[in-house]
C-alpha cells in the first residue's frame, strides 16, 4: 500500500506489522527460489485467500466461493503445465459460474473477483515458469512493489501533505506515491545493476511504470472496501489486514508485467519477453 489506511500506528503494531512483512518476505522468496509446484501452490493459495475475502466483502455465499475456488485451482493447474490460454478460459468459465449462483446484484461483483484472485495465480506462474528468466523477474517484480509499498509508507507519513485520492482513500498522499515511484526505481535498477544483464535506464522505467500499476491496484482495492464499507478485508495477518490489503499491489504489478511479456514475446516466453523489453534485447 502507498500509504497506510489508518492513523499512524504505535511502536507496538509497527513491530507486529514490520515482523509479518519480514514472514511474508521470506516464504515467498522461498517459494519463487523453490520455483516449479511449491511456486504453483504458494500462489494458488494465496489467490484462494483472496478470493475468499472478496466474496466475503461482497456478500457472496457458500455455491460462489466453491466456484470461484474450483476455477481458480484449475486455472493454475493450467498455467503450471505452461497452459495459459486453458488457464484463461478456466478463469473465464468460473467468473460465469460465480456470476450465476450470485444474487442479481452481485453478479458482477463476483465475477469480477475470479478474475482479480485469477491474476494473483496465474500472471506470477506464467513468469516463474521460465527457466532461464523466471527466477529474475519475479525477484524484479517484488524488488519494484516492496520498495513502493515501504517507501511510500514511511514518505507518506514523513511529508504529508495534498491526498492522492481523497475520495477512495483519504490517508494517501502525493508525497507517498512520489516517495514509492523513487524507490521502486531505485530498487529496479539495484536488481539491474547485480543481475548484469539489465539495462540500467530500461529497468528504471520498467519500475516506474510497475510502481504506477502497483500504487493503482492499491487505490482500486481501497475502492472496492469503500464501496461495501468495510476497512480491512480480514484479518489474517497481524498488522496488515487481509491478503488483499497486502497483495494489491502485487495483483496489479504483476498481471502488467505479464501483459507486457506475452505481448513483446508470446505466451510461451513471458518473463522473457518482459526481460527483453527490460533489457533492450
Amino acid at each position: 500500500m502507498t500509504d497506510a489506511e489508518t492513523p499512524a500506528p504505535h511502536t507496538g503494531e509497527l513491530g507486529k506489522r514490520l515482523a509479518s512483512a519480514i514472514v511474508m518476505a521470506v516464504l515467498a522468496i522461498l517459494a519463487v527460489v523453490a520455483g516449479g509446484w511449491p511456486f504453483v501452490m504458494f500462489w494458488t493459495a494465496a489467490a484462494v485467500g483472496v478470493f475468499w475475502e472478496w466474496s466475503t466483502v461482497v456478500t457472496a455465499g457458500a455455491s460462489v466461493r466453491a466456484a470461484g475456488i474450483a476455477a481458480l485451482g484449475l486455472a493454475a493447474a493450467a498455467a503450471g503445465v505452461g497452459q495459459l490460454y486453458v488457464a484463461l478460459a478456466a478463469l473465464a468459465a468460473g467468473s460465469a459460474g460465480v456470476a450465476g449462483a450470485s444474487a442479481p446484484r452481485h453478479r458482477a461483483w463476483g465475477a469480477a473477483g475470479v478474475a482479480y484472485a485469477g491474476v494473483a495465480v496465474v500472471a506470477p506462474v506464467v513468469l516463474r515458469r521460465d527457466p532461464d528468466f523466471g527466477l529474475i523477474a519475479i525477484l524484479f517484480l517484488f524488488a519494484v512493489v516492496w520498495s513502493t509499498d515501504v517507501l511510500g509508507y514511511f514518505v507518506g507519513r514523513a511529508i504529508g501533505g495534498p491526498r492522492l485520492a481523497p475520495i477512495v482513500s483519504p490517508n494517501k498522499t502525493w508525497s507517498g506515491a512520489c516517495g514509492g515511484a523513487v524507490g521502486a526505481v531505485a530498487a529496479g535498477a539495484a536488481v539491474a545493476l547485480a543481475s548484469g544483464a539489465i539495462a540500467l535506464v530500461p529497468a528504471a522505467a520498467v519500475a516506474f511504470l510497475l510502481s504506477v500499476a502497483s500504487q493503482a491496484g492499491d487505490l482500486f482495492e481501497s475502492g472496492v472496501k469503500r464501496r461495501f464499507g468495510v476497512k480491512d478485508t480480514s484479518h489474517v495477518i497481524p498488522g496488515h489486514g487481509g491478503l488483499m490489503d497486502r497483495l494489491d499491489g502485487f495483483i496489479a504489478a504483476s498481471g502488467v508485467a505479464a501483459l507486457i511479456g506475452i505481448m513483446h514475446s508470446g505466451a510461451d516466453a513471458p518473463a522473457r519477453g518482459f526481460l527483453f523489453l527490460v533489457t533492450g534485447g
